[in-house]
């Protein structure tokens, strides 16, 4: 239950030179950064489902209320990043406010997330090259597309078993060599890659205007069903639910605190405007989409963006979503390994891993290393294995930081009031204790197969803890001195 210090932390992040992580990262940056991850797939998706079976045309509201629950989080991320602006985000900040038992789990779960998360994406992103090159009557192998474990089935109806799939181990790679590049030309590539896709978003909306029905809103709140969730207010709410996950992401800015120019400034710039310039984004796409198509075409739909283009003269604008969820995808994957390797770094650097993940490179000050191992591990793992088994990429482990964060915030005002804060999280109690309940109801509302991914890999984190960490910790060498 040993603690770092705030004060400690702070001199830490004041550090340069040597064997320190290099800060070239401004406000924008920072933005492109929660962007890139915050707008993947998923809008194409959950907005159709959350709209088809839960709230509606109203499904604006959902996405509107989901930012407000991860606001309160976002809040406490900004005034947490701005008092203690080193790597490893809700790890450290779980290290200086409940201890280091506490900042492992939290730094080992993240990192699961991260891995899965990455892993599910690169798989997802394989399946989108390949119906994207199809259009192009470009065909690649169908046992180089999916791992061993998959039965194919060809079109002359034979059934073969796929050797590896080879586009998302690529992909990863790809997106690992860039991030060893350094983090300036990481940000470089990812602020690329999100001004493509947000201009795929941007020319939807634009263009599908002046295609909308106004009928299609009517009603606008569909009457409930009879059953909780099912349209009507407690449509649009659980429709919040479902919607919530699009947003979750912008913790990772907070794992790039070490990298930042003036983090005081330019970390709540970077966590909450990448909060509200999605949030304008998603209630934009959402009031477009169910404008173009009436919410119940969307019923079990895998494609329901396709369905709102159908009413458009713009057949190659389906084509161009397909072409942003690619893009979309390799930011979010560049934006985990970015945050995983982070985190790593942070823990090593604190002696609860082995100091290969700590080691920067000697000419682009980042965790090469680390990066190295983590890609090996993490594209194997998306080349052999099924997207089905890699697991639901529902953030379990994101929403457990969340609440640590919010804890954090309440326990520093508490006991440390006093302490100088550039960003303070308005209306404390009432903002962290909101952010604590939003996060704890997402998390128990998820499945239980994610309840018990989290819970193995927590054992397998304290045998590693237990193990090797408590031994080797600073800080506790520093105190049984």
């Amino acid at each position: 239950m040993i603690k770092k210090s705030i004060e400690s932390l702070q001199l830490e992040a004041a550090q340069t030179g040597g064997n320190t992580l290099k800060r070239s990262l401004g406000g924008i940056n920072l933005i492109a950064i929660g962007i890139g991850v915050i707008i993947g797939a998923g809008l194409f998706s959950l907005t159709g489902i959350a709209a088809a079976n839960n709230a509606g045309p109203a499904v604006i509201l959902s996405f509107i209320l989901a930012a407000v629950g991860c606001a309160f989080s976002a809040l406490c991320y900004a005034e947490m990043a701005s008092m203690v602006p080193v790597a490893g985000s809700a790890y450290t900040y779980a290290y200086a406010t409940l201890g280091e038992l506490f900042a492992w789990i939290i730094g080992w779960d993240l990192v699961l997330e991260y891995s899965v998360g990455a892993a599910t994406v690169g798989i997802s992103w394989s399946r989108y090259l390949v119906t994207f090159l199809a259009k192009f009557n470009i065909h690649l192998p169908a046992q180089l597309v999916a791992s061993p474990f998959e039965l194919i089935t060809l079109a002359d109806g034979t059934q073969i078993h796929g050797y590896i799939n080879l586009p998302a181990v690529l992909i990863i790679v790809f997106i690992t060599s860039i991030i060893i590049w350094g983090t300036k030309g990481s940000a470089l590539f990812n602020a690329i890659v999100v001004a493509l896709k947000v201009s795929v978003v941007l020319v939807f909306i634009a263009l599908g205007w002046h295609y909308i029905n106004p009928e299609n809103y009517k009603p606008f709140i569909p009457a409930n069903t009879g059953e909780f969730g099912h349209f009507g207010w407690s449509g649009v709410l659980r429709g919040a639910g479902v919607v919530f996950f699009v947003f979750i992401g912008f913790d990772i800015v907070a794992t790039m605190a070490q990298e930042t120019k003036n983090p005081k400034r330019n970390m709540p710039i970077g966590i909450l405007g990448s909060l509200v310039i999605c949030t304008i984004l998603f209630v934009l796409f959402g009031y477009v989409m169910t404008g173009l198509a009436h919410y119940t075409a969307f019923k079990d739909s895998a494609a329901p963006v396709a369905i709102a283009i159908q009413n458009t003269p713009y057949e190659w604008l389906f084509l161009a979503v397909i072409a942003a969820i690619l893009i979309g995808y390799t930011s979010v994957i560049l934006v985990d390994l970015l945050g995983q390797s982070r985190v790593f770094y942070s823990m090593s650097k604190d002696g609860l891993l082995p100091q290969v993940f700590s080691q920067l490179h000697p000419r682009f000050n980042t965790p090469f290393k680390s990066n190295i191992v983590l890609c090996l591990f993490i594209s194997l793992f998306a080349g052999l294995v099924p997207i089905g088994v890699v697991g639901e990429m529902t953030s379990i482990g994101t929403l457990l930081a969340f609440v640590m964060v919010c804890l954090g915030v309440l326990i520093l005002r508490k006991t440390q009031p006093d302490l100088p804060r550039a960003f303070k999280t308005p209306f404390v109690p009432v903002v962290p204790i909101l952010g604590i309940l939003t996060c704890l109801t997402m998390m128990v509302a998820l499945p239980l197969d994610t309840w018990i991914r989290l819970i193995v890999w927590l054992l397998i984190g304290f045998a590693i803890y237990f193990g090797y960490g408590k031994k080797n910790s600073k800080l506790g060498q520093e105190q049984r001195k």
